[in-house]
C-alpha cells in the first residue's frame, strides 16, 4: 500500500503570533508538551512497524514543530526508514536546521511559510538556502495580504528560481473586506509569482466528489484517531486499535466546498496530484521551475467563484 499520512498532534503553541493566523493561539504547558511528545513518538513507532507499506508523512501542527526537539528527531528517524518515501513538515523556518544533516536529506520535505511581521526576508532566504544546500526539498509560501504584495514579489526575486513560492489567498480578510479584495491587477501580480494562485483563491465545489482522502491519504491526531482529512470531523478508525486498515476506502466528500491546499489537492477532478507529482506533501509542482501542468476544470471554477471577488468565499486563510 502507498499511504500518505497528515499528522497533527496536540501541539498548539508557536513562537510567532500573526494576527491573520488561525493557528497557535495558546501557550502549551509542560504537561501539554510532554503529551505531544509522547503522542508523536508513538506515531513514529507505528510508521516504523509498517514495513510492508510505502509511507509518506506530513506534519501539520497547529503550532511550530521544528522548535521542539522531538519533531526534529521524528523527521530524522522517518527519513532513515527504508519504507518511508517522504517526511515533511509545515514550519515558519525559525528553528536551527542542523538536524537535517542527520537524516536522509533527499527524503526531507519542508513546507516553509514566510511571515513578514515576524522575520526578515534576508533571514528567511538564508534558512531556505541552508536547506537547499543540504539537499532537502523545500517549498516556500506566504499569505497574500494586500499590504504585503510588494514584499511577496521581493521574496520571489530573492529566492532561487528553483524554489517554488506558493501564494495563499487571505480568504478571511477578503470575506471581511467591504470592497473587492483582489483586483485584477493584484491577481495578475500574484499569479506572476505563483502560477497556481488562482487555484488556491477558489473554494472548489466538492460535495459528493471523488477524493483520495480516506483511501490513500488520511489525517491522524495525537490519539491515533483517523479521519479522511483535516476538514471532515468523522473518525473512521484508529491506528492503534486494529481498525485502521479496514477503514481505508474511497468515499465522496461530504463538504460543500474545499478551499485549503492540503484538502483540494486530493480531489480527483482537479487532477492536482499530477500537477504536484512527486511533491504533493511538500507542495512542489512537478518539474518546477517549468510552468505547472494545467489544472483540470480551472476555467469552470473561475466562472463559479470569480477570483477578483474572493470576498464572497468562506474558508479561513490557508496560512500553511
Amino acid at each position: 500500500m502507498d499511504l500518505s499520512v497528515l499528522y497533527r498532534g496536540p501541539l498548539e503553541s508557536c513562537n510567532y503570533a500573526c494576527a491573520y493566523c488561525p493557528f497557535a493561539k495558546k501557550k502549551d504547558s509542560r504537561a501539554d508538551l510532554a503529551r505531544d511528545r509522547a503522542a508523536l513518538e508513538r506515531f513514529v513507532a507505528w510508521v516504523g512497524a509498517r514495513t510492508n507499506d510505502r509511507v509518506s508523512v506530513l506534519f501539520t501542527p497547529w503550532g511550530e514543530g521544528l522548535v521542539r526537539s522531538w519533531y526534529r528527531d521524528a523527521l530524522v528517524a522517518l527519513t532513515q526508514m527504508p519504507h518511508v518515501d517522504k517526511a515533511a513538515i509545515q514550519t515558519n523556518l525559525s528553528a536551527r536546521l542542523d538536524f537535517a544533516r542527520d537524516g536522509v536529506a533527499s527524503k526531507l520535505g519542508i513546507w516553509a511559510t514566510f511571515h513578514p511581521d515576524w522575520t526578515t526576508r534576508d533571514r528567511f532566504v538564508a534558512q531556505v538556502a541552508r536547506l537547499v544546500d543540504l539537499g532537502a526539498r523545500v517549498s516556500c509560501g506566504v499569505v497574500a495580504m494586500r499590504e504585503n504584495v510588494r514584499e511577496i514579489e521581493l521574496l520571489r526575486e530573492a529566492l532561487p528560481r528553483a524554489v517554488y513560492l506558493w501564494v495563499n489567498a487571505a480568504k478571511s480578510e477578503a470575506r471581511r473586506s467591504q470592497d473587492v479584495y483582489y483586483t485584477p491587477e493584484l491577481v495578475a501580480r500574484l499569479s506572476a509569482v505563483d502560477p497556481l494562485f488562482e487555484v488556491n483563491a477558489a473554494d472548489h465545489p466538492s460535495a459528493g466528489a471523488s477524493c483520495r482522502a480516506g483511501a490513500s491519504v488520511v489525517s491522524v491526531d495525537g490519539d491515533g484517531d483517523v479521519r479522511r482529512c483535516h476538514f471532515v470531523r468523522e473518525v473512521i478508525g484508529n491506528l492503534y486499535d486494529g481498525s485502521f486498515d479496514a477503514a481505508l476506502r474511497e468515499r465522496p466528500c461530504p463538504n460543500a466546498t474545499c478551499g485549503c491546499h492540503i484538502g483540494y489537492v486530493h480531489l480527483d477532478r482537479l487532477e492536482l496530484r499530477a500537477t504536484f507529482e512527486g511533491g504533493v506533501l511538500e507542495r512542489i509542482p512537478a518539474g518546477w521551475p517549468a510552468a505547472p501542468r494545467a489544472v483540470a476544470s480551472r476555467s469552470a471554477t473561475r466562472r463559479a467563484l470569480p477570483i477578483a471577488r474572493v470576498a464572497g468565499q468562506s474558508s479561513r486563510p490557508d496560512v500553511r
